[in-house]
């Protein structure tokens, strides 16, 4: 049996074995978080969420899956066409995207399926530039390359993404600065990036408070002054209060009394829940050590792989889970003003799980490759010491 899983799910077990508790963990969660959203929604259907949760999470495992069997070479070329179709997507959400709590984050397919794209952009422009800096290396050591190449791209992405989702575009800024640096870019060059890039969001704070739209500037200003110790916000108030009455222990699933009044406590929020009824022994430090070990594992596969393009792709796609789950987590314990972003592949929704699934199935085909190779050079080694 054994045997079997490892001829089919291939690539490194530990992130495997992580794709499993993420999944169990989001199963119990949702269950108990969708409870009240049932009665008001599906007539108190409490199997109905944790039904379509476990629909999702099937698919997406199935996209780490079929992902996985891809030789990840192919996506350095397929970043490109994903990186100018998200660009594209962003604006037609900017323009004619669903407008949720005056942010317009989602677009409609057919079929009446809503469709987040800053989380296809987030993949794309990882993996562009991930590309970008495994193959030009020499344009890239100027500033004008480094404009050109990795600054445009990045103010791009996060310039349209920040207009209705500004945690995301931080996070994603972030993440992008990291893979710089871990791709070598001069560090001078990066603090004008960082600079350039806290200038251009003054400005565009200047421009929409005066053009009198502030509506979504409002609403980061009154979460900075919650955090800073301002009037307490609804959803800081109860993430407080799930933690704090979680304690050690927690009280137990299905349990959590603030999953009732705390506003999307089965997506931003799930953490909080997942505390109060799992505690900080069963809940809050299992789901640490869960991204961190993705983390090390990535690190263990990055070590183990020749080529740029999967040194680079796997370590920002690993950074841009890993940080969200933090940010999500920090969020819970007042660490950091509300972000409302989702735990990975543990939040109830669908573009987000999918997404996570397809940057987890390309580590798990860099992995593939890694681990492939060692197994050749393994048997070469062998071959040689018995004389054939």
């Amino acid at each position: 049996m054994t045997n079997k899983l490892s001829y089919i799910l291939k690539g490194d077990r530990g992130i495997w074995i992580i794709v499993f508790f993420l999944f169990l963990f989001s199963l119990l969660s949702v269950y108990s978080a969708t409870g009240n959203l049932a009665f008001s929604k599906v007539g108190g259907n409490t199997t109905y969420y944790l039904l379509r949760q476990g629909f999702l999470l099937f698919l997406g495992v199935s996209f780490i899956f079929i992902t996985h069997l891809v030789p990840y070479k192919y996506f350095s070329k397929l970043s490109v066409y994903f990186f100018y179709l998200s660009i594209i997507l962003l604006i037609i959400t900017l323009i004619w995207g669903i407008n949720v709590n005056e942010a317009k984050r989602w677009i409609m397919l057919p079929g009446g399926i809503s469709f987040q794209t800053s989380d296809f952009a987030k993949l794309s422009l990882i993996m562009y530039l991930a590309r970008v800096l495994a193959i030009k290396e020499k344009e890239i050591v100027t500033f004008s390359g480094t404009l050109k190449h990795l600054m445009l791209p990045i103010f791009i992405t996060c310039g349209l993404i920040v207009f209705a989702d500004f945690s995301t575009a931080m996070l994603l800024f972030l993440t992008a600065m990291l893979l710089l640096l871990i791709g070598r870019v001069k560090f001078a060059y990066l603090s004008a990036i960082i600079g350039v890039g806290i200038i251009m969001t003054v400005l565009f704070i200047v421009v929409v408070k005066s053009s009198g739209a502030s509506h979504r500037i409002d609403t980061w200003e009154s979460r900075w002054e919650s955090f800073r110790g301002g009037e307490e916000n609804i959803q800081s108030k109860h993430t407080k209060i799930a933690v704090a009455t979680g304690g050690l222990f927690g009280k137990g699933p299905g349990k959590s009394n603030q999953r009732i009044v705390l506003p999307y406590s089965y997506s931003d929020y799930i953490f909080a829940i997942i505390v109060e009824e799992f505690g900080i022994l069963f809940g809050a430090i299992p789901l640490v050590i869960l991204y961190l070990f993705l983390f090390l594992r990535s690190r263990n596969i990055v070590s183990k792989i020749n080529k740029k393009f999967g040194t680079y792709v796997t370590s920002g796609l690993a950074l841009l889970i890993v940080l969200q789950a933090f940010a999500n987590m920090a969020v819970a314990v007042d660490f950091l003003p509300v972000t409302g972003q989702p735990l990975p592949f543990v939040s109830y929704g669908g573009t987000s799980i999918f997404f996570t699934g397809i940057a987890i199935g390309i580590i798990l085909s860099v992995s593939r490759e890694a681990y492939d190779k060692k197994e050749e050079n393994t048997l070469n080694e062998t071959s040689e010491n018995n004389g054939e």
